[in-house]
């Protein structure tokens, strides 16, 4: 899969079936190549450029299923 297909499709948390975003970002180890944690903006990006909310940041661990529209992933919010 592309990144550019995976930052298309919106996260969804499965604890609360809250819509979470969009992928904006990936963390890469850099040793093996693998995929650590995906990044998704929080709110607006001008209101974050003030540092009213950080980015949520999810392990990749985290991600349970990645389907056609959606990311199902099991985080505490």
């Amino acid at each position: 899969m592309l990144f550019s297909e995976l930052k298309c499709k919106d996260v969804i948390n499965l604890r609360d079936c809250k819509k979470l975003g969009r992928i904006s970002d990936l963390e890469f180890d850099h040793c093996s190549g693998q995929i650590c944690k995906v990044i998704i903006p929080c709110g607006n990006k001008f209101i974050n450029i003030l540092g009213s909310e950080p980015d949520i940041v999810i392990p990749y661990k985290d991600i349970r299923q990645i389907g056609p529209d959606i990311i199902i992933v099991d985080i505490r919010c």
